[in-house]
């Protein structure tokens, strides 16, 4: 038998090992996304850096860490662990002055080298578990092909398990940083059991006193990493009334006193905005949504998208006394929005991802609000012909869609806008669109879809009404957008010079702080 397997804890202890580590390395990859994700948003582009980090790190474990165990004299497998709990204890430490590094790099290149940073180092260590397991679990050469189908076999399953864990019963409950944190200590504990059974191969001082060394240095910087990325910076200017990380964002509602002004808002992106004093409406495109009930029959039933902080539910049951069915992905969100704008469900409010939603929802509507647009990327499963076509037949004959996307116009050619009106055009027979502020490239676009003309000039709306929404029609030139499907959707994309620039107008005005926590 192979004299590094000498007096190791079995082969069921072996694979509680590689099961533990393999579970290890996907709640940091998972993780990983939630700390850059207030950064450089949830977008594409952060999962395929996160994705291709992990690859690249297990790439390298696997080699190096196959070349160690054949060499391997006076370490083991118990000081590759507590390497690898040491560099995830630091994670939470280093994540922001890393993300501040990287900003100048943007979106793509930043998340990238942000993820390669980070995480790189403990999932190369974690790499590094299974060539030795491999080398510990094998007899003779007969048996290396079982040894190593078992290994990676029980190593995968610990990911799946991880990700289990972490996704339908961490999250909910439990911190990103605390999580990390936990991490790390169960990481050394496994790496102080397997140091007491490598003692009688190695030197007892040898086996144990790196680790316990290793260990010391990750305790004492836990008070450190506890706090970490935590800043008054803007104490004098901003408030943080409420904080939360739910599952789909870190949600956070921020006051500045000097201007009246209540923000709420998810990682990069703000969803909601209010008057301290007053609790009135601060978005400009929520401006236009209040008079949408003006241009067709008397509404009485609507359905709102992306809640927000529930403003243009509450405006329309005010001015119209419409009951409004709400639908909102984030808990923490509805929770905000209940507490701090003072929203009240004026229909029933769902709480779950739109396209699940919309399926189990029953018309007719006399208006749909769709709401969800994020600073980082829209869900842009939510803006196909595919989501359209649904949305169409849960209104009413008479009924309008309205639909809120940040963008640039370039004219009314940019490509993402374009796309938006052609695929609205393939799913309703009419349609117009609304710059919310007339003149600005950058801007918020409502598009109002129905299965009817759409004419702006009825008595319901007095004159100066009318005229103010005249002046804020545009034209977008739907031949240079693409057909949004299922199958094809290269949104996100051709959004990301608008995530950049909608990051950058977020960085400049709360400053970085209130993107890294």
């Amino acid at each position: 038998m192979n004299d590094l397997s000498l007096n190791f804890p079995g082969r069921a202890g072996l694979y509680f090992i590689v099961f533990l580590t393999g579970a290890a390395v996907m709640i940091i990859e998972i993780l990983g996304t939630r700390m850059i994700a207030p950064f450089y948003g949830a977008s594409l582009y952060v999962w395929s850096s996160l994705i291709s980090v992990t690859m690249i790190a297990l790439a390298l474990g696997y080699f190096i860490g196959g070349r160690w165990a054949d060499r391997a004299e006076r370490t083991g497998l118990s000081l590759i662990i507590a390497l690898a709990a040491l560099l995830t204890l630091l994670i939470p430490w280093l994540t922001r002055p890393v993300l501040l590094a990287t900003d100048p790099l943007g979106l793509r290149a930043g998340a990238l080298v942000s993820a390669l940073v980070l995480f790189s180092p403990s999932l190369t260590f974690l790499g590094m578990v299974g060539p030795f397991a491999v080398k510990l679990s094998t007899a003779n050469l007969a048996g290396v092909g079982a040894s190593a189908g078992s290994i990676y076999g029980i190593s995968t399953l610990g990911s799946v398990v991880g990700t289990l864990l972490l996704g339908f019963y961490l999250f909910p409950i439990v911190g990103s940083r605390e999580i990390f944190i936990v991490l790390g200590l169960v990481l050394f504990l496994l790496a102080i059991a397997v140091a007491f059974y490598e003692r009688k191969r190695l030197r007892f001082t040898s086996a144990l006193l790196p680790i316990d060394f290793l260990a010391a240095i990750g305790i004492g910087l836990l008070p450190q990493i506890a706090g970490a990325n935590r800043t008054d910076s803007n104490k004098e200017s901003f408030q943080v009334q409420f904080e939360r990380e739910s599952l789909y964002g870190w949600v956070r509602v921020i006051d500045q006193p000097a201007r009246d002004l209540r923000l709420l808002t998810a990682d990069a992106s703000t969803i909601g905005a209010a008057s301290i004093t007053h609790g009135q409406n601060r978005l400009a495109y929520q401006n236009i949504v209040p008079l949408i009930p003006a241009l067709a029959p008397p509404m009485k039933r609507a359905l709102l998208i992306g809640q927000g902080a529930g403003h243009m539910a509450m405006a329309l049951e005010d001015r119209y006394g419409i009951v409004m069915d709400t639908l909102e992905i984030d808990p923490a969100v509805a929770e905000a929005a209940i507490r701090y704008f003072g929203f009240s469900p004026t229909g029933k409010a769902i709480i779950g991802d739109a396209r699940y939603e919309i399926r189990r929802l029953k018309g007719p509507y006399d208006l749909i609000i769709h709401d969800c647009f994020t600073g980082g990327a829209e869900p842009v499963h939510l803006l196909t012909i595919e989501t359209l076509t649904r949305l169409r037949s849960l209104l009413s004959e008479q009924g309008i869609l309205a639909l809120n996307f940040v963008s640039f116009s370039e004219n009314g050619k940019n490509t993402a806008l374009a796309s938006i009106a052609k695929t609205l055009a393939h799913a309703f027979p009419h349609q117009m669109v609304f710059a919310s502020e007339p003149g600005k490239d950058f801007n918020d676009f409502i598009f109002l879809a129905a299965n009817r003309p759409i004419d702006l000039d009825v008595n319901t709306l007095t004159l100066e009404k009318i005229s103010w929404l005249k002046q804020r029609l545009m034209i977008v030139d739907k031949t240079q957008g693409i057909l949004l499907t299922d199958n094809f959707n290269p949104l996100e994309h051709l959004q990301v010079r608008k995530a950049k620039h909608y990051r950058n107008i977020l960085v400049n005005w709360l400053g970085t702080d209130i993107l890294v926590r």
